[in-house]
């Protein structure tokens, strides 16, 4: 080899691209936790486990951790080029916020004729969004899929309920909503659990490889 050749051979190869977001933390725990913390109190008032006097306090956890908080995690979940996440978390959060301001501002405008068809409005139209993102979810973990499926028979028997105007279907869905927040609670703990600890400690069972 000539003297004033370059030597290569200590050169390491190409490992492919680096991750510009591997830095960020995963949002999806904070987006789960702050939908079951809310989901959790509302679902207890649906279900008849405590008055429905108590229903306020619903008000202020919807808008600042099932709201603000979660549409945070979906803007970082759009950082991450998590589709899923993004859309998720920012629709659920803004359902909290809008639920909140719906709550506070415009309930008691309605003629009581009318109000129980306008919140099966306002429910209807997050059920038809969660149908397509339980499809969208087979692709992510079994965990997520349970939380989207039994979010979307939350909404649905919440829904019936308002537009049959049924106490009886709106209490199953107050119960729906209940298993819905522990199995939330379970996938942030789940995540949360096993990203501090570097290994799989809580499964969430992926369905897709990453």
């Amino acid at each position: 080899m000539s003297t004033t050749e370059e030597d290569h051979s200590t050169v390491p190869a190409p490992v492919g691209p680096v991750d510009p977001t591997k830095h960020i933390a995963d949002p999806g725990p904070l987006g789960l936790a702050g939908f079951a913390a809310t989901t959790f109190v509302l679902s207890a008032v649906n279900a008849g486990l405590v008055p429905k006097s108590v229903e306020p306090v619903v008000l202020p956890l919807a808008l600042f951790y099932g709201g603000l908080a979660q549409l945070l995690a979906g803007m970082w979940e759009f950082r991450k080029n998590n589709t899923f996440g993004a859309t998720a978390f920012a629709t659920y959060g803004a359902f909290w916020l809008s639920f909140a301001f719906y709550v506070w501002q415009f309930a008691g405008k309605i003629p009581a004729s009318d109000a129980a068809t306008a919140t099966g409005m306002f429910l209807l139209v997050f059920t038809i969004f969660t149908a397509y993102m339980a499809v969208a979810s087979l692709r992510t973990s079994v965990a997520l899929v349970a939380v989207v499926t039994l979010l979307f028979l939350t909404f649905l028997f919440l829904t019936i309920g308002e537009f049959s105007g049924s106490d009886g279907i709106g209490k199953l869905g107050g119960w729906l909503g209940l298993v819905t927040a522990v199995l939330a609670w379970y996938t942030s703990f789940a995540v949360v659990l096993n990203s501090t600890f570097k290994r799989t400690v809580l499964p969430v069972v992926p369905l897709a490889p990453n």
